[in-house]
């Protein structure tokens, strides 16, 4: 889920907690492109699939490309807005989903059960997102495969230098599933191909 934008739908509280997220995906149509993200497809095109936990799917763009690909996959957010929309989309072009809200500060995964677990640009402050990752790396089954990828901390535009705190390096996500098990292949601030700024990926195997 990438990060807000400055000044829309503040709240008391947390700014991006999920009555944030309820209020955005609650205005008619999508928030975001509903495609894929680039780099999953990079990543994981090549993949034999299994089953798939998708993190953050909001309005599902990797969660049905996965589908598509054959994978069992299950979506979760905490936005119940958005995993309606998701639904309704996966109905329209007859995919599979199973999709699932979930706060997940307060939500981990069954561990070794997926073969794929993707959380792209979920961010969250730490320690929450410590937590986070080193669950998601312990959801990963045998021979599975983990990409996480977010907003590169020391790559970030001066509209998100107040939000600095809810991104990351590799240093982080590598030091946050540390003693999961898993071998790493990927651990770099990569260029997107539409701009200027970067973003962190990591892709481990068990």
């Amino acid at each position: 889920m990438p990060l807000p934008q400055a000044g829309r739908m503040t709240h008391a509280h947390d700014p991006f907690d999920r009555a944030y997220w309820e209020e955005r995906y609650g205005a008619p149509g999508l928030t975001w492109t509903g495609k894929p993200n680039a780099v999953l497809v990079d990543e994981a095109t090549s993949l034999k699939p299994g089953r798939a936990l998708d993190i953050g799917s909001g309005e599902g763009g990797d969660a049905l490309w996965l589908a598509g690909l054959g994978w069992a996959v299950t979506g979760v957010d905490i936005s119940q807005n958005a995993l309606d929309k998701a639904r309704g989309r996966a109905e329209e072009v007859g995919l599979a989903v199973t999709w699932e809200q979930h706060d997940l500060t307060e939500w981990t995964p069954e561990p070794q059960t997926f073969d794929l677990v993707t959380a792209h640009f979920m961010h969250l402050a730490d320690p929450a997102r410590s937590v986070l990752f080193r669950a998601l790396a312990a959801a990963v089954a045998p021979g599975g495969t983990l990409l996480i990828v977010g907003h590169d901390v020391t790559g970030h535009d001066e509209h998100r230098d107040h939000m600095a705190h809810l991104m990351f390096g590799v240093d982080d996500v590598l030091a946050a599933i540390d003693g999961e098990g898993l071998r790493v292949h990927v651990a770099e601030s990569r260029a997107r191909r539409e701009g200027e700024l970067r973003d962190i990926v990591v892709r481990a195997t068990r």
